[in-house]
């Protein structure tokens, strides 16, 4: 059976090259909307991280009806840090749309999802999008997909893929680079006649793969994923296990299911082979289980082989003499429930139990990846410590190896030196550099902790004209030690409240990252000394007053600003014998140990 009437689709792309953008325009077009409804922009980025950061952290289901065919519409991450989500929902499309900004052209990102596509066998349609930008380099761009196909070792009809000219935000495409479009036809109408149809034997038992898992507070856990064979009903039995035989297949009855029909998820009686549905009433379901029709013998569908994480961190009870103040879960039990409920869904991170019952291992493709988890955890009302990011290192072949990342620079023409100067310290090893346009683009080979803590230098570097991105790219031998951070802490010596006129004499010392009038205790972190000794500073130390007057020395205290750590800025500047206590109302940077007197006791024995 070849179903004419569906196409399932994928959108993959770097970081911010306009999948959503691009998305919200084929459901204007494809009818999704009233003329006279009010629409957000980046309508599928429904989280509100995703909205407040402007990127997709969750592959998301959409569909939008062209003719007579409905076409499925899954709208992928582009940050590395999420390639997990990428790699196990393209188990659910039979062809992607790869889409690269027409300026920036194909980035590391780019490389590591078509790639997986191709490993597939998936149909790739080209899409240069942003094609209106002032410095798009249309003539440029198909050359440089062709070598990165090329490269990737594509097959003849990946090589011959269809290239169409785009604007996301105006909706319009074009066959055509010489050619303005109109709207987006040209794009429905490539996909409806390059696109696969799916394919297979509704009369067969039924063979479903579960890709995804969606949670509902009224009906638990909702198994989302493909029909590869034969047909699904409500109501129907079924029988559930998995490709490594994990668990011992067991049945359950299939409570609801649902397809997405634009942006709704609609009952339905039956769905058939190819569709992509939403099933409920299995409560242990999880990610790569085989749902089949329980009067068969089972049969279990291979998974795709996911990423290994590459980055470890430690989540711990919170313990700061603040602890408990403002948190809702606060308990080990608490954070471990949680902690293990999101790995339900979320195929990339592993989370193992230490030998501290108070302590857990969370390792993940990136610190973003993690950072993520913590400031859901934070809104969701959880108090938290969490270690300095770690690599975790491979024994390949009796040799120690590390995780590198290939990384991409684009940086002004005056900066070039600085940037090569920190890579060389770093230990990255520069592989290609070329003009782009007005600027330079570098590439580097680097171990993934040389990147730890570089952000914030690299934009000062580049006084914040540069852009940075970097994907995973393989294991090797292991490198050396590198430099962590040159500066030293700000530490406060008693537990109270910060006044003027300590922060007027501890801003002496270096940069400070609280104001007046904040809690803090001893061992918390206060701000940056540019040395690279700590310094412990009293700045809750009041003026001493006096009956006499000194002529010009009670004047206004003058403070220099504070400096404002974000959670990720927070996460780079750890060091190794610090912490951060992660509340939902503070976020604050301490010493693992506290005293100052028994810190300096440790430090003199070591």
């Amino acid at each position: 059976m070849i179903r004419n009437d569906l196409r399932n689709i994928a959108i993959i792309a770097h970081v911010d090259h306009g999948k959503t953008t691009l998305v919200d325009e084929m459901l204007k077009q494809g009818g999704a909307f009233r003329e006279n409804q009010a629409v957000t922009e980046r309508i599928m980025d429904s989280n509100d991280l995703e909205k407040e950061r402007g990127i997709t952290i969750l592959a998301k289901n959409t569909s939008v009806c062209y003719k007579e065919t409905k076409i499925n519409i899954i709208d992928t991450p582009g940050h590395a840090d999420f390639g997990g989500e990428v790699e196990r929902v393209l188990n659910m499309v039979d062809g992607v749309i790869l889409l690269v900004d027409a300026a920036e052209g194909p980035m590391p990102q780019t490389r590591f999802v078509l790639s997986k596509a191709l490993e597939m066998g998936h149909k790739i349609v080209i899409v240069v999008n942003k094609i209106d930008k002032l410095d798009a380099r249309l003539d440029e761009i198909g050359d440089e997909v062709l070598e990165l196909l090329l490269d990737l070792d594509a097959n003849e009809e990946q090589l011959e893929s269809p290239i169409l000219f785009c604007s996301g935000r105006s909706g319009t495409a074009s066959l055509s680079q010489y050619e303005a479009g109109t709207d987006l036809t040209p794009l429905f109408d490539t996909i409806v006649s390059y696109i696969s149809p799916p394919e297979g034997d509704e009369t067969q038992p039924l063979q479903m793969l579960v890709s995804s898992i969606d949670y509902n507070d009224y009906v638990g856990r909702v198994g989302i994923g493909r029909i590869e064979r034969g047909s699904i009903k409500s109501g129907q039995n079924v029988t559930i296990g998995d490709h490594f035989n994990s668990k011992k297949p067991y049945n359950a009855k299939i409570v609801s299911v649902l397809q997405i029909q634009e942006l709704k998820r609609v009952p339905v009686q039956e769905a058939t082979v190819g569709d992509i549905v939403w099933i409920s009433g299995i409560e242990n379901i999880t990610i790569g289980d085989t749902i089949c029709d329980s009067n068969v013998e089972f049969e279990a569908l291979p998974v795709a082989k996911i990423s290994e994480p590459t980055v470890q961190m430690t989540f711990s009870v919170n313990d700061s003499p603040f602890a408990g103040r403002e948190g809702k879960f606060v308990t080990s039990r608490q954070l471990r429930d949680r902690l293990f409920k999101e790995i339900l869904k979320d195929v990339s991170l592993r989370i193992t139990e230490t030998e501290n019952t108070d302590s857990f291992s969370v390792c993940g493709r990136g610190e973003m990846h993690l950072s993520i988890l913590i400031e859901n955890m934070r809104r969701e009302g959880y108090e938290l410590s969490v270690s300095t990011p770690r690599v975790l290192f491979k024994e390949i072949d009796g040799e120690k190896c590390e995780p590198m990342e290939l990384l991409v620079v684009d940086v002004p023409e005056d900066c070039v030196g600085s940037v090569i100067e920190k890579m060389g310290t770093r230990k990255g090893e520069m592989l290609t550099m070329h003009p782009q346009g007005s600027r330079m683009r570098l590439e580097f080979s680097i171990p993934a902790r040389g990147l730890f803590g570089y952000k914030s230098e690299f934009l000062t570097d580049t006084k914040g004209e540069g852009v940075m991105n970097s994907v995973f790219n393989g294991y090797e031998k292991y490198k050396g030690d590198i430099p962590r951070r040159k500066t030293g802490s700000l530490i406060s010596f008693e537990t109270g409240e910060a006044v003027t006129y300590g922060l007027f004499n501890a801003q002496e010392r270096g940069s400070l990252f609280i104001e007046a009038g904040f809690a803090v205790y001893e061992g918390m972190i206060v701000g940056v000394s540019p040395k690279a000794e700590d310094l412990v500073v009293n700045v809750c130390k009041k003026k001493h007053l006096t009956n006499t007057r000194a002529s010009g020395s009670d004047d206004a205290l003058r403070l220099v600003p504070s400096r404002k750590l974000s959670l990720e800025d927070s996460l780079e500047f750890l060091a190794d014998d610090e912490l951060l206590e992660v509340t939902p109302k503070t976020i604050r940077i301490r010493k693992k140990i506290l005293s100052n007197t028994l810190r300096a006791k440790t430090r003199s024995k070591s």
